[in-house]
């Protein structure tokens, strides 16, 4: 019943919304004038004919073709038109919404349905992801992919996260990364069990030896990890690695069997970027890889931006001094070094695409050439901002990584640099500033600050409030503010 009234709310915020772009914007626009034509070419079974535009793998085609069959047996029942096609994302965002919830109930088995109802929605109305609820793209159901496999990775059902992460690859290539990042949750997931579990409790393969054989092979273990790790490294306050690796040995057969189809979908894209030659079936020249090492400061700057209540809070002003007191010298050290990375990253690596530079459709133009290029300066003033912001980051999830269930610090820590690894895989590599590219990291680090957020809290109605009024600017922006281009025909509408 709960998840039917969750259903139920999501689609009386999303049907208005429905109803008006279908009948303000009733033609394709912008990607949909790719996406569109391609999936009702997979309507009439042809499977064969490509748009070279399209950049992503056809996930949301068959996902549509999929949709399409279950309704053709009724009469005049028509999903390919623009307007059905464009509810298959409502559709998928209410699966969004659904999962959304059932992450948040295992990251917090005690909390109320009524506090999930309410997290769930907010966070279903994340303004990036809101928006393309209503255009046929394909974000909403990469966002739907990714989400599931990691709601299984958490649940330890690790073959089911593996073939689910190939639905998101074919959504979008670069989930292949999340792929990568699916399998270190699970290793790690699999350490902490490791850390967990009693020497009694080994692979099935160990019960059946002598306990002296066991000894001997247990004290040739920790002696080779004395002379591999240190003396230093390898007692005292690391004695969970120690534990950590030779439980995990001793699993090792069990582990290999959880963890092998990651690395057959891994090596599966590799394969496939290898033989396509590049990672996007089309356009391929308009997005090669580049060095863009200014995306992730933006991506932090962005998040942090978004969940301004819980990242820039007093509290973490007050977090950092504090980190400064205690540990002057290595916080100083830390800083500087962190400042010259983010200033070579600024200064060689801020890069401007073409597209960027060119359409003014998109918010990004505006903020490029009205705040960052407004002053050769800005950029660089910017940058005191960018690592604040991935301080807090890293801070919050080291704090809330104890409720999905990893307790060990150095395991949280492995936890992070696995997540930040894969944003900078992700972002780096995209010579174009897209907020869309930012969903699925952002989503990452808000369900798990929102895990144990209180909705009695300010912070979360300023959130939810944040949400509502930026979607209703941007969909006001959109719809009833339309302009012209003198030097192409058509309807141009803001967009994000």
């Amino acid at each position: 019943m709960s998840i039917l009234v969750l259903i139920a709310t999501l689609l009386a915020f999303a049907l208005p919304v429905a109803y008006l772009v279908n009948g303000i914007v009733p033609d394709p626009y912008m990607d949909e004038i790719f996406h569109v034509p391609q999936a009702q070419r997979y309507c009439k079974r042809d499977f064969y004919t490509w748009d070279p535009m399209i950049t992503t793998l056809p996930g949301l085609y068959l996902v549509s073709l999929v949709f399409e069959s279950m309704v053709s047996w009724i009469p005049g029942m028509d999903l390919c038109t623009l307007n059905a096609l464009r509810s298959i994302n409502i559709l998928l965002s209410l699966v969004c919404v659904c999962l959304f919830r059932s992450i948040l109930l295992h990251l917090d088995p005690k909390v109320s349905e009524r506090a999930l109802l309410l997290k769930s929605v907010v966070l279903a109305l994340y303004p990036l992801h809101w928006f393309f609820t209503f255009l046929y793209y394909t974000d909403v159901g990469s966002t739907a992919a990714v989400m599931a496999m990691y709601l299984a990775c958490l649940k330890r059902s690790y073959w089911i996260s593996a073939t689910l992460s190939i639905l998101a690859i074919m959504f979008r290539q670069t989930n292949a990364v999340w792929t990568v990042f699916g399998l270190c949750v699970g290793v790690i997931q699999f350490l902490q069990e490791a850390i967990s579990s009693s020497k009694e409790e080994e692979a099935v393969d160990d019960t059946e030896k002598t306990p002296d054989k066991r000894y001997s092979e247990s004290k040739f273990l920790r002696r080779r990890l004395h002379v591999c790790i240190g003396s230093h490294f390898y007692s005292g306050r690391h004695s969970d690695l120690q534990d950590a690796i030779l439980n995990a040995w001793q699993r090792k057969w069990f582990a290999a069997r959880q963890f092998s189809p990651f690395v057959l979908v891994i090596l599966a894209f590799l394969a496939f970027v290898v033989y396509n030659g590049s990672i996007v079936v089309g356009a391929k020249d308009a997005h090669r890889a580049s060095p863009h090492f200014a995306q992730p400061l933006y991506f932090a700057l962005f998040t942090a931006g978004v969940l301004a209540p819980l990242q820039l809070s007093l509290n973490r002003f007050s977090s950092l001094r504090q980190v400064f007191r205690e540990t002057p010298a290595l916080a100083c050290l830390s800083g500087a070094v962190t400042a010259s990375i983010a200033i070579v990253a600024v200064h060689f690596f801020s890069l401007a695409h073409p597209y960027l530079i060119a359409d003014n459709r998109h918010y990004t133009f505006y903020i490029w050439k009205d705040i960052i290029q407004t002053h050769w300066c800005v950029k660089y003033l910017l940058i005191p901002l960018y690592i604040f912001c991935w301080w807090s980051i890293i801070h919050s999830l080291l704090e809330n990584l104890r409720d999905a269930g990893v307790r060990t610090p150095l395991l949280q820590k492995l936890w992070v640099v696995s997540f930040c690894g894969a944003v900078i895989a992700v972002l780096v590599p995209a010579p174009l500033v897209e907020f869309r590219y930012f969903t699925v990291p952002f989503y990452l680090v808000a369900l798990h600050s929102f895990a144990k957020l209180q909705v009695s809290s300010w912070k979360f109605w300023f959130m939810a409030m944040e949400f509502l009024v930026v979607n209703a600017l941007t969909m006001r922006l959109f719809l009833w503010k339309p302009f012209h281009w003198a030097h192409e025909p058509g309807t141009q509408r803001f967009i994000w």
